[in-house]
C-alpha cells in the first residue's frame, strides 16, 4: 500500500474509521461499508452525483476515467480538491458529501459467495 493511501486515514480522521481495499491497480476507500472514494496513481477521487457535481465542476475537478479498447469511460468519481490534504474540516466536509452520495446510490453490493461444491454422497 502506498504512503499516499495510508495517509488517507489521517486526512479523513474526522469522519471516523475508513478502510482501504486494493482494486484494479488502485484502492477503494470505504466508510461504514460504502465506497465513497478511490485512489488511482496516487490521485484521490470522491464519489459524485447530480446533487454534488456542481461543487466539483466549479473547481474544474476532472472525472476519473479509463480507456479500454479505444473508448474512454468516465465514472461517477471526481478528483478531490487539494485543500482537503491541509484542512481536516474540509476533508470531513468533502468526505461526508461523497459518503452521502454513496448512500444515495443504493445498497452496497454484497460479496459473492463461491458456489457450493457438489460432493459425492455415500451410497446407502
Amino acid at each position: 500500500m502506498s504512503q499516499f493511501v495510508q495517509s488517507l486515514h489521517e486526512v479523513f480522521e474526522r469522519m471516523g474509521r475508513i478502510e482501504t481495499r486494493r482494486m484494479f491497480g488502485g484502492h477503494g476507500i470505504y466508510h461504514d461499508g460504502r465506497m465513497f472514494a478511490l485512489v488511482a496513481s496516487d490521485t484521490l477521487y470522491l464519489k459524485a452525483d447530480a446533487q454534488t457535481l456542481a461543487e466539483f465542476e466549479k473547481r474544474g475537478l476532472p472525472a476519473f476515467g479509463y480507456e479500454r479498447e479505444g473508448r474512454r469511460t468516465e465514472m461517477s468519481y471526481r478528483q478531490a480538491p487539494e485543500e482537503i490534504f491541509e484542512d481536516r474540516e474540509e476533508a470531513a466536509r468533502w468526505g461526508r458529501m461523497a459518503w452521502e452520495t454513496a448512500l444515495r446510490s443504493g445498497a452496497p453490493k454484497r460479496a459473492r459467495r463461491p458456489a457450493a461444491k457438489k460432493g459425492k454422497g455415500k451410497a446407502r
